[in-house]
């Protein structure tokens, strides 16, 4: 009986705290979904499609893409000693054509080594690009 009470009396008072935090239901099916917001530079270009939909056993091609993106990107930040938005995210099209031109026909186990070596010209340069970078108030 004393289970029983304390069961009922725990029921009782977590109902209403369910009752906040569940969301409200509604029969509108209008899409919502707001662009991703990022801390800096909002306006950047999209990523090529075919790295959103690539299968899954494929996914080492999109990460040698990234990584090369960001290389070439940091590269330029160095260079230039600029880091404003349209150097530190340009364009995908050189680093897409790198791609296609050095990796798109790779195996597995030449993505594997590209993406150590473009990892560590990348670390190469990580901390000369962070201090431009937050010299610019865009780290």
């Amino acid at each position: 009986m004393r289970q029983t009470t304390l069961a009922a009396a725990v029921t009782l008072l977590a109902a209403p705290l369910a009752a906040q935090t569940s969301p409200p239901v509604t029969n509108d099916l209008t899409v919502t979904v707001t662009p991703q917001q990022y801390r800096i530079c909002n306006d950047r270009p999209a990523r090529p499609t075919w790295m959103d939909e690539v299968h899954p056993r494929e996914a080492y091609k999109a990460l040698t893409l990234m990584d090369l993106y960001e290389l070439r990107a940091w590269e330029q930040i160095v260079d230039t000693g600029n880091c404003g938005c349209d150097i530190r995210f340009p364009g995908w099209d050189v680093a897409s054509e790198e791609f296609n031109r050095r990796y798109l026909m790779a195996s597995v186990a030449e993505h594997t080594a590209a993406q150590r070596d473009i990892r560590l010209q990348r670390n190469d340069l990580s901390h000369a690009v962070k201090d431009l970078c937050e010299a610019q108030g865009n780290w």
